[in-house]
Parts: structure tokens; sequence; C-alpha cells
């Protein structure tokens, strides 16, 4: 029996076995990890798509042309591993642009170009094609009208002469464009009931006889505006008028400020020659100094002071006699 244990063919069988088992063993312990890693590379790799709007360049001379009609920006949509397209969006290191340096003048469709994206990612645009006018640049110096609503005032205020800083812009655009230019305006929307100077950073725009807005450049393209708001004011002498006397009193009355100034319109103005001021004299029995609020006539909006002293003296009527 020892023997048979011993013969080179039963000793090789075994070995054979033995490392079969190993064989089982050793796979079956290390698919775990094979499929860990796998499960790992692919969360690494799995891909990503998303769309990003970026400024669209124009390659051009632009000292001799200038171009309309193309949009401001185009949308991007990348595609790749979610790190790269994360990465690319962040940092933007790539370009959307037209190459016009070889086109003539007019109307062209022309193909939109990227440059800058990782090879390792698949990208699309659209737009893929854009439609551009081509034209001889020109530029020219305008100045700048002011137009408000005059119907915001206040009752009785008025508008003195407006101001602009500054007061002529220079105007680039395509020839066409810039010809067509009638003038350069700030619009100003002045507040309802203003009784105040208005004072604002105005955005310009170009516009042709018929009131249409011109696509062109304007630099600057905003402009101070001032608006003076005010009254027309007019000094007149104050009249007292003593009401409500006492029987067996004389009254002496002695305005403190003998005129005041009176705003409104000046056609309201025009028809005031004097301030007419009742001085309520019922309560009245001595000496004293009494404030009087002053009634305005009609038209006239306020008056500075709008209040006054008025010094009393009072005497008994038999004292005269």
């Amino acid at each position: 029996m020892k023997e048979f244990w011993r013969k080179p063919w039963f000793i090789k069988l075994v070995s054979l076995l033995i490392a079969v088992l190993l064989v089982i063993y050793v796979n079956d312990t290390q698919g775990g990890f094979w499929a860990q890693g796998q499960s790992n590379r692919t969360k690494q790799t799995v891909n990503k798509t998303q769309t990003i709007s970026v400024p669209l360049q124009v390659s051009v001379d632009t000292d001799q042309y200038y171009v309309v009609g193309y949009p401001e920006k185009v949308n991007i949509t990348l595609e790749g591993s979610t790190a790269l397209v994360t990465s690319t969006i962040n940092t933007q290191n790539f370009r959307a642009y037209i190459d016009l340096t070889k086109q003539s003048i007019g109307k062209h469709e022309v193909k939109v170009h990227v440059n800058g994206i990782s090879r390792q990612l698949s990208y699309s645009i659209n737009p893929k094609t854009v439609r551009v006018n081509i034209q001889k640049r020109k530029s020219t110096t305008m100045p700048i009208q002011i137009e408000y609503n005059k119907s915001a005032l206040a009752h009785g205020y008025v508008i003195g002469h407006p101001s602009v800083y500054p007061q002529q812009v220079e105007v680039t655009g395509a020839r066409s464009e810039v010809e067509q230019i009638d003038q350069i305006v700030a619009k100003v929307v002045l507040p309802n009931e203003i009784e105040h100077t208005y004072e604002r950073q105005v955005s310009l725009i170009a516009q042709d006889h018929q009131g249409r807005q011109l696509n062109v450049v304007i630099e600057p393209a905003t402009a101070k505006v001032t608006v003076p708001v005010s009254l027309a004011r007019k000094k007149v002498r104050l009249k007292l008028k003593p009401e409500h006397e006492n029987k067996g009193k004389i009254y002496s009355l002695t305005a403190k400020s003998e005129y005041v100034n009176i705003y409104g319109t000046e056609k309201d103005l025009e028809k005031v020659k004097s301030l007419l001021v009742p001085v309520d004299l019922s309560n009245i029995g001595a000496a004293t100094t009494k404030t009087v609020t002053l009634k305005l006539p009609a038209g006239v909006v306020k008056a500075e002071p709008n209040q006054i002293d008025v010094d009393i003296r009072v005497e008994s009527s038999n004292s005269k006699n």
C-alpha cells in the first residue's frame, strides 16, 4: 500500500488536483476585487451632457467693416466624463467664433467654429450657422437731444433749461445705419407731480426721422441729464386787514415783515399786486404779538414765509376823549 502512494503518476495526479483547486480559489477571491475595481472605474468615467451659452466672437477687420445680424450668444452642448465636462464649463477656456476675414461686403451665411475644447469631449453647436450682414464701418459725432414729459410737473412749477453731459457722443455702425440717424436722444421720465430738480444718468438711443431706433454703438452709452424744476417767484407787499374788533377798543397793527415772496405760474402771479392778511382780533384785549398764517390766493402755490408775526397795540376808545 505504501508503494501505491509513492507511485510517480499518483503524485502527479494529486499535484494537478491541488493546482486546479488553487486556481479556482484565486479566481473566486480575486473576482470580487476585480468587480469592485471595475465599479470604481465606471463611476469615474460615467458620461455627462450639459449645454452652456457662450458669447459668439467675430473675426473681422473692425477698422474697415461693421457686422450686424448675428446672435450675441450660441449654445454649446458638451458630452464626456463628468469631471472633464464640469472643469470645461467652470474654466471656459474655449471660444465660439465666426471667421469673416475672407468674406466680402454683403449678406452671408457662415459656419460657427469652436476651438479650445478637449479632444476627450464631444460637442455640438446650436445654431451651427448664422446669417450676417457685412457693411462698411462709419463713425460720426452728434449732439444729444433731451426729451421729457412736461405733464409730470406739479401745478405752478416750471422747467428751466435742461442740460446734458457730455453734450455730444461718438456714434459707430454700418454706414447704412449711421446715415439714417436723425438724432441721439436722452429720454427722461419725470415722476408725476414733481416739485424739484431732476438729475439722472440716462441711456442714449439713436433714432431716424420717424423715431425708429437704429442699431449703432454710442460712446458713451449714457449721459447725465439735469432738468431744473422750480416755481416762478414774485415779491409782494402785505396788507393787514383787522377783523372782529371789540367795541370800545382801538387797534394798531404792524407786521414784522412788510413783504413776502409768493410762488406760482407767471400768469397767476401777474394777477397778484399785494397780499391781503386778515387778522382776527376777537379775543385780543391787550397789546400782544400774534402769528398769522397767510391765506394764498388762487394760483399761488406757496409763500415764504408762510406765517408772519403781527404786533397788536390796543387802546380804549374812551381814552381818546
